[in-house]
């Protein structure tokens, strides 16, 4: 497709926005110092909430920088500093903590914020580009943004700060969870919905289970084996030691394999595939999914601590469930 003139011209105005703001991030990385630390303890020890602020642009970024430690363990929620002068104050608790953002430092709206928290000794966290400012020398835990341009052709329109505002409240959540361990099923506690929350969900949660398994003996014969398969829908029939352990699988593939006269009269264990492949009830849906696109499979059993089958994925279930 050929691009005409204006087309390239837009390309390398987006490619210098983008080259800006990455260079305005590499030297936010490169500033953290201890007073980034020191604001994960408050947050991690916090009895109450982490209450955000911000007005304008900054005040859309705080809302969301909101939502991402809500949604990761630490109870959060946003107060729009202009409501918060006209009562909305009364949401800050003595045991919460208030992440202020402001570009310049100077908003005027979240001086009745700054003022109440200083007052009631409420730990303040200030995230701005000038440490000089209001915001910045009456904070308790400075978080200073690079003094970097912005990213519009008059540098005047909040675009590279934004951006630095939004990677750094991330960075707090992030470097907050994996200092508490945070792990996949804690993440799915607050996110059950959509489809991330069906990508976290645990093979025992999505499995059939043991009254509905099809498993035959290895002393039997394949005329049993196929009964089992008929009956059950499921494609394949697991065969079971003396000891009920998962010894083989039947498959339809291994029945293409053996098409003889006598397959029907034949030992289950001449036909079977050995050692199949087995999973827990603990793995992730999705990482089931996995194993049988890498191996062209769509079924697995899932076998106990002894290796005893108690349940049973399908592939079609997986799907179904939006597991993708």
């Amino acid at each position: 497709m050929t691009v005409t003139e204006a087309e390239k011209n837009d390309i390398a105005v987006a490619r210098k926005v983008l080259s800006l703001e990455a260079a305005a991030l590499e030297e936010l990385a490169q500033s953290l110092n201890g007073d980034f630390c020191r604001a994960i303890t408050l947050i991690e020890g916090l009895k109450g909430r982490l209450v955000i602020t911000g007005m304008g642009k900054s005040g859309h970024i705080a809302k969301k920088v909101a939502a991402t430690f809500a949604s990761t363990g630490t109870p959060s929620f946003f107060v729009h500093p202009a409501e918060a002068s006209h009562g909305d104050l009364g949401m800050i608790g003595q045991d919460d903590a208030v992440l202020a953002m402001s570009n310049s430092g100077e908003t005027p709206e979240l001086s009745d914020i700054i003022a109440y928290t200083r007052r009631f000794h409420i730990p303040l966290i200030g995230m701005t580009r000038r440490a000089e400012s209001s915001l910045g020398s009456q904070c308790d835990f400075p978080l200073v943004l690079p003094n970097s341009v912005e990213a519009c052709p008059n540098r005047q329109a909040p675009t590279t700060s934004t951006t630095a505002m939004l990677a750094l409240g991330d960075a707090l959540a992030v470097a907050l969870m994996e200092r508490r361990g945070f792990s996949a099923d804690d993440f799915r506690t607050f996110h059950p919905g959509g489809k991330l929350g069906q990508r976290l969900l645990r093979v025992r949660e999505v499995m059939h289970g043991a009254d509905q398994l099809p498993t035959i003996s290895m002393k039997a014969r394949m005329a049993d084996a196929l009964m089992e398969m008929t009956g059950k829908s499921f494609g394949c029939v697991g065969v079971v030691d003396d000891a009920g352990k998962l010894a083989g699988i039947v498959t339809d593939g291994d029945l293409r394999r053996h098409m003889t006269d006598d397959l029907v009269s034949r030992p289950v264990e001449t036909v079977m595939t050995c050692n199949p492949k087995a999973i827990t009830a603990d793995l992730l849906a999705v990482e089931a999914l996995a194993i049988m696109n890498d191996r062209s499979i769509t079924s697995l059993f899932v076998v106990d601590d002894q290796g005893v089958p108690c349940g049973l994925v399908h592939i079609h279930d997986l799907l179904r469930l939006g597991v993708a």
